[in-house]
């Protein structure tokens, strides 16, 4: 699967040179440039799937971009990017648009799982993944985010649906807790793995009669097992 684009618009080389680092390290594919001109030109050019939009820019800035954006109903998710020290009015009001909004100076893991999110809540179903998963008796309808076995339903809290939709969309494939705990919660929250555990041992107990099972390894994390 082709990894997913980001455009950086900012002015600042050092800002652009950061979030390139992080984000690469992630697998996505960086483009860069730092006016507004350039990133509506790179836009139709390249089609990212996010944008990470500095408001203050040199000529065309951060806000009209946005707006140019939507007047054109192209509804690619954006994070915009703003100074603290800056007074920006109606910085979350409909005429923007973004999707997230975060201040400078940020940490990079921060933007990382900023761009996680709004990815994962951002896409049509139908382009990022199937509608439903079934392994044996499990099956999953990520349109309702329904789980059901044998035609039941069974009742899911929001992380253990998150958890057990990951596991389901690549069985066999081992997940770290860290993953596990950054997709699931959305951001990361370090130093408390052991709240997956606490929701993996949940899920296995609600899937004692689904012909899966989630497996567990010290080291390598989580499976889902037929």
């Amino acid at each position: 699967m082709p990894a997913e684009t980001i455009l950086l618009v900012d002015d600042e080389t050092s800002i652009l040179d950061q979030e390139r680092m992080y984000l690469e390290r992630e697998g996505f594919r960086i483009f860069s440039v730092k006016t507004g001109f350039d990133a509506l030109d790179s836009f139709r050019t390249i089609h990212p799937d996010v944008i990470i939009l500095a408001l203050m820019l040199p000529g065309l800035d951060g806000f009209e971009v946005c707006r140019r954006l939507r007047s054109e109903n192209n509804q690619v998710p954006v994070i915009a990017i703003y100074s603290k020290d800056e007074v920006i009015n109606g910085i979350s009001g409909p005429d923007l648009e973004a999707d997230d909004y975060l201040a400078k100076p940020f940490n990079p893991r921060e933007l990382v799982a900023r761009v996680k999110t709004v990815l994962h809540r951002g896409h049509p179903l139908s382009q990022r993944l199937k509608t439903t998963i079934q392994l044996k008796n499990l099956k999953i309808d990520q349109v309702n985010r329904d789980v059901s076995i044998e035609g039941k339903v069974i009742p899911m809290r929001t992380q253990e649906y998150e958890i057990l939709a990951l596991l389901m969309r690549d069985p066999g494939k081992f997940f770290t807790r860290e993953y596990l705990l950054r997709e699931g919660w959305g951001y990361d929250f370090a130093g408390q793995t052991a709240t997956v555990d606490l929701h993996v041992s949940r899920l296995q107990a609600k899937l004692l009669n689904s012909g899966v099972n989630i497996l567990s390894d010290p080291q390598s994390g989580y499976k889902l097992q037929a």
